[in-house]
């Protein structure tokens, strides 16, 4: 079994994903930190160095490469639903989830480290809600085709297995 956690920045894809795959002895992957390790520079020197098509090539074909895998819990990027067939490979190959948070909330979480995510890095405080809702609006029909839908404001991997079980035991 593959499950695919999807959601915009902040939602807590990497941070659950991570208590998720240890509870329920499944691997771990998260597709930026497979994307730095194999091209040896940080998400944010690709997309200045490449731009931001060359990362999206990229991050497809390491989701792409999780179809092999068994057993695993993956971490995708923010907007990896939202190029090529990418949502709908997923949604073959394994569940996937969207983990919703309103714009507000995702802002609050990454605050401290807003110069480390190329989209954000060269916002205003003051647009930076606006930003993220206007990209979660265009993202929003990519999103909303995931499998399984939770409220990633206040998750617990121990709420999202239960969610998943809850899922998979459905006719």
């Amino acid at each position: 079994m593959r499950i695919y956690l999807i959601g915009y920045m902040g939602s807590g894809k990497s941070s659950i994903g991570k208590r998720l795959a240890l509870r329920m002895n499944f691997s771990f992957i998260d597709i930026d930190e497979r994307i730095e390790v194999e091209q040896k520079l940080r998400i944010s020197e690709i997309f200045k160095l490449k731009g931001e098509s060359v990362f999206r090539q990229l991050e497809h074909k390491a989701i792409i490469e999780t179809f092999s895998q068994d057993n695993c819990i993956v971490s995708t990027g923010g907007g990896a639903p939202a190029f090529f067939d990418t949502m709908e490979q997923m949604r073959k190959f394994g569940l996937t989830i969207y983990l919703h948070a309103e714009a507000v909330v995702l802002a609050n979480r990454l605050q401290s480290n807003l110069h480390t995510r190329p989209l954000l890095a060269e916002l205003k405080p003051d647009n930076l809600v606006e930003f993220m809702q206007n990209q979660i609006n265009e993202r929003a029909s990519f999103y909303q085709q995931a499998q399984l839908h939770v409220e990633a404001k206040d998750l617990t991997a121990a709420i999202l297995h239960q969610k998943i079980s809850q899922w998979l035991a459905m006719p």
